[in-house]
């Protein structure tokens, strides 16, 4: 069994004894825990926090134990039931409650579960909120309500209609144009929360032709719920067989979009952002971008045609949020199809992700797969190197630093080297004795050499 307490939230496989996997035990003590953060933040009112979960088989026994805490705090909940990441975001600021919960654990396989917390802004809370929690539930600082203070559970309406409506009105996307394209499209919902949405959202955009596939939210995942290629054997299939123009593939939670090309070859994850983007900035000449250090750079050459300016954070969601606020960014977001446009919300959404999209290729007018060799073509590889634990992992990358200090470097998150348009990322897991390699050309096989190379380079460091 797994359990991991992180600043972001807790997140484990179901089952096991607690403080070993994610049991009731645990799920009451985080929830405890961040409703006391809820209450010291928003003192002398009754604030209200809305939860909202993905498909997965734990999900209503997690739903129910968070909503009955909550409660037990004095904490009102608006339980959205069955919803996406992105829609419980915009539901926060939307009911205006005082902070939120998504039950879901992303891409992983259906045994695991998390609880990920949102701030009033509904974006994942602070580091140093997330420190707090770990501190109120590690010495079960905490205090439940009296009896006649209890919290209330509401279920509101039409949270995903809203979602739906307010990206509708974004000045990217042109539901005329896309019924007139008379769009077919093939839907991998990997039988979570994406079968409704996904679906809605198309009818809403005025595509009448749709593909469903995986599409019952009962959460028993026909394969691994990660939208990699890997994976999508079977939507390249359908999209061939039904000649769909093209095909759609989200993660349990909907956040993260992947799309398939009309001839059933990937579009490639890390080129969601990249079409998306070049839609957003063809309204906004000169607009900023971000995203995380290890995405593709075509970003980056996307963004300068356009005359803005490209920048890169540290990995992870809330780094890309606040270089995105910091260089007031039209859009940003993540090489692993996560979308984030801040004009609907500062979140992962590939609902809006897919709305634009699908208005670009309509403007486009050729085959998806025309569209994608219209953008810089890069390749990553994707690699790692086991260190033993008593291998000092911040001494090997300050020593590559220093062997390649002659090249432009990052050292936000990791070491990142830059040669010309080619790159090396160069990060440490926060859990275990591991560097993780990503390296990026024009070839895959050029940056395999890459990532060899610098594999090389730790191995000769390693031994001195």
């Amino acid at each position: 069994m797994t359990l991991i307490k992180s600043i972001s939230g807790i997140r484990g496989t179901i089952g096991g004894k607690p403080d070993d996997g994610l049991t009731p035990l645990d799920i009451v003590k985080f929830t405890s825990a961040y409703a006391s953060l809820i209450l010291k933040n928003h003192s002398g009112t009754t604030p209200s926090v809305v939860v909202g979960r993905d498909a997965r088989l734990s999900g209503p026994m997690v739903s129910s134990i968070v909503c009955g805490t909550l409660t037990g705090m004095g904490i009102n909940v608006y339980d959205l039931g069955l919803s996406t990441t992105p829609t419980v975001e915009m539901a926060v600021t939307e009911l205006k409650a005082q902070g939120g919960i998504i039950l879901t654990a992303s891409h992983n396989p259906k045994q695991w579960n998390a609880l990920k917390l949102l701030n009033e802004k509904g974006e994942f809370i602070s580091e140093e909120e997330g420190k707090m929690i770990l501190s109120l539930a590690q010495n079960d600082n905490y205090t439940y309500a009296d009896v006649n203070v209890l919290g209330k559970i509401t279920h509101p309406a039409d949270m995903l209609k809203m979602h739906i409506e307010k990206i509708l009105k974004l000045p990217y996307v042109d539901t005329k144009a896309i019924a007139a394209a008379n769009f077919t499209v093939s839907v991998d919902a990997v039988n979570s929360s994406g079968g409704f949405a996904v679906p809605a959202l198309l009818e809403a955009l005025g595509v009448k032709n749709i593909h469903k596939l995986y599409c019952e939210p009962d959460g028993h995942f026909a394969h691994n719920p990660e939208p990699l290629p890997e994976h999508l054997a079977d939507l390249s299939a359908l999209v061939v067989k039904t000649k769909s123009h093209f095909g759609i593939s989200v993660d349990p939670d909907v956040d993260r979009l992947a799309l398939v090309c009309e001839d059933g070859e990937m579009f490639g994850e890390e080129y969601t952002l990249v079409a998306v983007a070049d839609c957003v900035l063809s309204h906004h000449k000169g607009g900023n971008t971000v995203s995380n250090l290890s995405s593709t750079r075509a970003l980056r050459d996307v963004t300068e045609k356009m005359g803005g300016k490209y920048s890169a954070s540290a990995v992870g969601e809330v780094n890309v949020v606040k270089m995105m606020k910091e260089t007031k960014a039209i859009i940003g977001g993540e090489g692993n199809g996560g979308v984030i446009l801040p004009e609907l919300h500062y979140g992962r959404d590939a609902l809006v992700g897919i709305a634009i999209f699908l208005s670009h290729l309509a403007k486009f007018g050729k085959p998806v797969s025309m569209l994608r060799k219209s953008y810089p073509n890069y390749f990553i590889s994707k690699n790692k190197i086991e260190l033993t634990p008593e291998i000092n992992v911040d001494k090997v990358l300050e020593s590559v630093k220093t062997k390649y200090q002659k090249q432009p470097i990052n050292t936000v998150d990791g070491v990142k080297i830059e040669f010309d348009k080619e790159w090396v990322h160069l990060r440490k897991s926060n859990t275990e004795p591991i560097i993780r390699i990503y390296s990026e050309s024009e070839s895959l096989a050029t940056a395999d050499t890459l990532a060899k190379k610098i594999i090389s380079d730790i191995k000769e460091i390693i031994k001195q």
